[in-house]
């Protein structure tokens, strides 16, 4: 049989402070498969972004695994773990955290360029990426001269830029109005039809975590299915 995309299994995560444990995951079990679309909902604290961390390799978890396609990732040193991460997952957050001095064409190369790419070959690739979001006039426009559903298409080219596996998006449309939030909605939903990137996305928007076939609750550190309206 083949791997699932992304597995967790017994998936723990704690800090300490004031010489105490803070239990934030708690024995987090989770399949993501290719192409699948998932939703993670939950109250503030519950400790989703932490997951997200934890999924995308930023932060090491206390105890548990992190496989993808079968390979236990955290068993991989710092530089081979490093290149996983740009090549094979895209990041998207509340606060698209685009550099103020580059263009949206630069940023959007960024990742492949950090992947050593070459940069007549980058900036070919960001150009797609950025036709794809609906913002082939802006690519030589900075971020200070986009509007925030602007900046939020250029965060998810930029995330999509080394055509990722998986997508992790951290509450994307947190900072936009309802509008806005629908057209990035239904980018998500193109870009997975179209490319067949799966997604993990944590949101308190419940139009978006309803779009999502597969929906899950965060409690205190745990995952369940989510049936909410």
């Amino acid at each position: 049989m083949t791997a699932p995309l992304l597995e967790t299994r017994g998936l723990c995560k704690s800090f300490h402070h004031d010489g105490r444990a803070l239990n934030v995951l708690q024995d987090v079990d989770l399949v993501v498969e290719r192409g699948e679309r998932i939703a993670v909902v939950g109250s503030s604290g519950a400790g989703k972004s932490t997951l997200l961390h934890v999924l995308g390799t930023l932060d090491r978890p206390t105890a548990g695994h992190v496989l993808f396609e079968g390979t236990d990732v955290f068993a991989m040193g710092g530089r081979r773990l490093a290149a996983f991460r740009n090549r094979s997952i895209g990041f998207m957050f509340q606060f698209h955290h685009l550099l103020p001095e580059f263009t949206a064409l630069e940023n959007v190369m960024m990742p492949a360029l950090i992947g050593r790419r070459a940069k007549g070959e980058a900036q070919a690739e960001a150009e797609k990426w950025l036709a794809a979001v609906g913002l082939t006039e802006r690519v030589s426009h900075r971020p200070g001269e986009l509007s925030g559903g602007e900046q939020q298409r250029v965060a998810l080219a930029r995330a999509l830029m080394t055509r990722p596996a998986l997508l992790l998006a951290d509450e994307p449309t947190g900072n936009l109005d309802s509008t806005t939030s629908e057209g990035i909605h239904r980018l998500f939903d193109q870009i997975n039809e179209e490319h067949g990137t799966a997604m993990l996305v944590v949101t308190h928007n419940h139009a978006l975590a309803s779009r999502m076939p597969r929906r899950l609750h965060m409690v205190d550190g745990r995952l369940e299915t989510w049936e909410g309206e």
